[in-house]
């Protein structure tokens, strides 16, 4: 009777505990379970008023990944401006951004490392990982800031746009006279213009009517073939 009356006074503590657990990033999930599947899961990258649903992959490389960028099927349009990049868009369930505001407080408070995922429509899978990857604030530009590559048979197209800041059709912060992410319908940290272009248009496959304009990582399939999935993913370096 006393343990049943312990254990009916400590609910209330339990419940309140678990109320409280509110994971900053997928990493944090899979901490508390490890058993959990790859799926939408909603952090809290800031505090309780911060929640966002993003799509956790607990299964590449060891898992706990935060997926920020996703792309798969051509379901949602990626040419969008600054405000909507800055705060994100999409589906966490298929295609979405994270926002760049949600994606400097996660790289802010540790250390992350990048795995970028690509598939193309023959069924062919590479990925390309980088040991270091964070971002500026919006006051510098959400400047990137990317290194440690490693190969998993894509090359290193991201490595041109370190130091870069991002850039919409509607801000332009690139290191070209023109507007990269008008010339190249996109929004990245366009260089002078790009060796990626993740948020380009969505084609089938080979295409070279407009150049340079598709879903591209240059060094694996150059600048005539749109990608058929591509997911850009961080999580803390262990």
């Amino acid at each position: 009777m006393k343990l049943l009356s312990v254990l009916l006074l400590l609910a209330p503590v339990m419940t309140s505990c678990q109320q409280f657990f509110l994971p900053v990033d997928c990493s944090d999930i899979y901490n508390s379970d490890n058993s959990r599947p790859s799926g939408v899961y909603t952090i809290y990258p800031i505090g309780a008023t911060s929640a966002v649903q993003v799509y956790c992959d607990m299964d590449s490389e060891g898992g706990q990944w935060t997926v920020f960028q996703r792309r798969m099927d051509g379901s949602v349009n990626f040419y969008r401006p600054w405000d909507q990049y800055k705060t994100g868009f999409g589906s966490a369930a298929g295609e979405y951004w994270l926002g760049l505001e949600t994606l400097f407080h996660l790289t802010l408070r540790t250390k992350n490392e990048l795995l970028v995922d690509m598939e193309d429509f023959e069924g062919n899978k590479v990925f390309a990982r980088y040991s270091s990857f964070s971002i500026d604030p919006e006051s510098f530009g959400y400047t990137l800031h990317v290194s440690g590559f490693t190969d998993g048979g894509a090359g290193d197209s991201l490595s041109y746009h370190n130091g870069q800041k991002f850039s919409t059709f509607d801000k332009d912060q690139d290191s070209s006279d023109g507007n990269c992410a008008k010339l190249y319908l996109g929004a990245f940290w366009y260089n002078n213009c790009h060796h990626a272009n993740p948020s380009g248009v969505y084609r089938w496959g080979a295409d070279g009517t407009i150049f340079a304009v598709g879903v591209e990582w240059y060094h694996w399939k150059g600048y005539d073939y749109s990608m058929k999935s591509i997911s850009m993913k961080i999580r803390p370096v262990q």
